[in-house]
């Protein structure tokens, strides 16, 4: 027979939600990919969050930094948040950035702050295997948080619709989809149909204090340069970008013009969230880790930018535990550790200690990805299939680490179903766990057991 015709012995269940009826569930709720923001499928893109596991983390970030008011110099620039476990990745780091980024977006901090800043959050993420060994890479990765976001064209949208309320007082425009006016005051065709004269508008907006200093060059004066058309685009910046050489004018276009726009729209403040920072310092050379650590307290802090006159650009960097050691030599060097100390020996409010879960959140953990998943008839146990007594074996058995925690979830269910099992109990737990990883025991595991990355000695021997 024709391979065109030839069918396998097993297909896809047309229904999936049938095969996960025995548990009350439309699907396996648990992950096994790590979280990955830009995925479509919640289970790994940090959509399904339990905001009570990092409470003390979130308030400590709100208090010293959030609500504290941009416009006093002395406000805090550069933060961590410090893993204070050595198991490694998949403590819930990740999760917990794009939630806390999406929190600080949905009003630009102005309700966080009670309306004293007006700040947007940005996510960056260093390539693995050494592509973002220096400085200039980084700013790279910077500039494309910014263009992949919706902020500069909010940023554009926010300085025409001052303008026009100054220029057309009597135009009246529907504000209330916001998403739609942003696109609509970014639109050429569209201001013309309301009879708006662009060329009046950019002469309003270029009257203001924090855009005197702008060189023709930025798109935002695009009339006085022949390389763009007279009406500022999103995709300008982009292009203005591309064509900059590295070094000093691609600082200037981020750390100064990019900052005086952003003011000039209504913004004091934004933050920069960096995770999986160590690899950065993983591939550095002891030297190449001096001049980023230098660089960066020149953007942030001191250098020739108006980024660090006016402390514009807050930065979080995201560390494993074991990459304080590997840095503290560069940023000794730079300065940077009289100001922002790594490991400071009292508690500051610029480390945020990423603490490990505890058996209450590895609860409210499997409940959360549990309830995402459940049928709408269900009204019985919130952690059925699993028994509480099973996911004290789980949790022990991961060493309190979410990402092995739902990876052992997912499987544990997909076991159950093939088995045709009713419940996920403890006996059934230590019997799977068994054939995987060996024996078990009752007691939590001490960290001196673990089979994940020492990142300690990794640091030392660096």
């Amino acid at each position: 027979m024709s391979k065109l015709q030839r069918k396998p012995k097993q297909q896809q269940s047309v229904d999936l939600e049938a095969k996960y009826q025995r548990f009350a569930l439309t699907e396996n709720p648990f992950p096994t990919s790590p979280v990955n923001k830009d995925s479509t499928d919640r289970r790994i893109n940090g959509k399904i969050y339990e905001a009570d596991i990092r409470t003390k983390e979130y308030e400590k970030i709100e208090t010293a930094f959030l609500k504290a008011s941009q416009t006093d110099p002395s406000h805090l620039r550069l933060g961590y948040i410090l893993d204070t476990s050595y198991i490694g990745r998949g403590n819930g780091k990740s999760a917990f950035l794009v939630n806390l980024i999406d929190r600080m977006n949905q009003e630009y901090c102005l309700d966080i702050s009670d309306e004293i800043n007006k700040c947007f959050a940005l996510y960056v993420a260093p390539e693995p295997g050494g592509r973002t060994k220096t400085f200039d890479s980084f700013v790279d990765l910077i500039f494309e948080a910014i263009d992949s976001s919706s902020i500069i064209a909010s940023s554009l949208a926010s300085m025409r619709l001052d303008a026009i309320a100054e220029v057309y007082p009597n135009l009246q425009i529907d504000e209330d989809d916001e998403q739609k006016l942003i696109a609509s005051l970014n639109s050429e065709e569209w201001l013309k149909e309301q009879g708006v004269e662009y060329t009046k508008l950019l002469e309003v907006i270029l009257k203001n204090k924090f855009l005197q200093k702008i060189p023709n060059e930025f798109p935002l004066l695009s009339s006085r340069h022949e390389l763009f058309d007279s009406f500022i685009s999103i995709e300008s910046f982009r292009i203005a970008y591309q064509r900059l050489k590295k070094g000093r004018e691609k600082l200037d276009f981020v750390f100064s013009h990019l900052v005086q726009m952003f003011m000039a729209s209504g913004f004091n403040g934004a933050y920069i969230f960096v995770d999986d920072f160590e690899r950065v310092p993983d591939f550095q050379s002891a030297r190449q880790r001096r001049d980023f650590s230098a660089e960066l307290r020149s953007v942030l802090l001191d250098g020739p930018y108006e980024n660090a006159r006016y402390g514009f650009f807050n930065m979080f960097l995201v560390l494993h535990a074991g990459v304080p050691a590997l840095i503290s030599e560069a940023w000794s060097s730079s300065g940077l550790d009289q100001r922002y100390p790594l490991s400071p020996k009292i508690a500051s409010p610029h480390l945020i200690p990423f603490e490990k879960l505890n058996r209450e959140h590895v609860s409210l953990l499997i409940k959360k990805y549990l309830a995402e998943y459940r049928n709408d008839s269900f009204s019985g146990d919130k952690l059925a299939p699993f028994t509480l007594n099973a996911i004290n074996v789980i949790a022990e058995s991961s060493e309190y680490n979410a990402a092995t925690i739902l990876r052992t979830c997912s499987a544990l269910i997909e076991k159950s179903l093939a088995d045709e099992r009713n419940s996920i109990d403890e006996d059934f737990v230590r019997i799977e766990i068994e054939k995987r990883e060996g024996v078990v025991s009752g007691e939590e595991p001490s960290l001196d057991d673990s089979n994940a990355t020492d990142l300690l000695k990794k640091a030392t021997d660096g």
